[in-house]
């Protein structure tokens, strides 16, 4: 078994990051709304605050996190969006702070869990580190919504690997739930790392290829850029339709972002 804690470890520069952007925010800028229809900056930290706390009710107490799926499932269509909106309505610092207090929390029971436990999730249950790599996914994706919105280019990380992963082995559930049949052929999968390093996934014989820049692919399967805007080439018919429709989180398909011309 492999040692989760360079995952954690992350996960908390990732969160810290974001926070850095909203910390000295005034309260007129945390209402600005971001490329998330109907979201502002608030609904976007508010999202992740009880995200945080959702993973931590299921590392932490099962029961309780099966009583607040239940009551999630039971709306579908709207709990993201409504928990956003709950979230939104707080004070700025007091939103601030319970999100800090929640991911600390998160990042102690996550580093005190048992090896080889499975916590339950919405999907399938997953290891501590498949919690954690989820977490820097969501963080990563809704961050880049926050710096959209106040125009600041990030610098990308290897942290991006964490991402990466989780869209290369997403691949047949982005086919699955749009109806489409799952390609039988392996994927090649190549992607240059912010750090110059190439990652790489599938045969390497493979037909089907897929390669480019591993912010690119990012921004792609987390849906924060239209597959037009980016430096990415598919090779094959599969993996031309899967960067069509590619995504790394869970739910229906999203609508993802128009292309730069469009949105203009």
């Amino acid at each position: 078994m492999s040692d989760p804690t360079p995952v954690f470890d992350d996960l908390r520069e990732e969160t810290e990051e974001l926070d850095r952007l909203v910390a000295e925010l005034t309260e007129e800028r945390w209402a600005l709304a971001t490329p998330a229809p109907r979201w502002t900056i608030a609904h976007q930290i508010a999202h992740l605050h009880w995200t945080d706390k959702a993973a931590l009710l299921a590392v932490t107490d099962q029961d309780g996190f099966q009583e607040a799926a239940k009551q999630a499932l039971a709306a579908p269509d709207t709990f993201v969006d409504d928990a956003a909106e709950e979230g939104a309505r707080l004070r700025p610092a007091e939103l601030l702070s319970r999100w800090r207090e929640g991911r600390t929390a998160l990042d102690t029971a996550l580093r005190a869990a048992p090896g080889g436990t499975r916590f339950p999730w919405f999907g399938p249950p997953m290891s501590a580190a498949s919690m954690a790599t989820g977490r820097l996914m969501e963080t990563w994706a809704h961050g880049q919504d926050v710096a959209d919105t106040l125009g600041v280019v990030r610098a990308p990380t290897d942290r991006l690997r964490h991402v990466v992963r989780i869209g290369v082995r997403a691949r047949d559930f982005a086919f699955g739930v749009r109806g489409l049949p799952v390609p039988q052929e392996e994927f090649r999968v190549e992607l240059t790392a912010p750090s110059g390093e190439v990652w790489s996934y599938g045969p390497a014989e493979a037909r089907q290829r897929v390669t480019g820049p591993a912010l690119d692919f990012c921004l792609l399967v987390t849906q924060r850029a239209h597959r037009t805007d980016l430096a990415l080439t598919a090779e094959g018919p599969d993996a031309d339709r899967w960067l069509g429709i590619a995504q790394a989180f869970a739910g229906p398909p999203g609508t993802g972002r128009p292309p730069k011309e469009s949105a203009r």
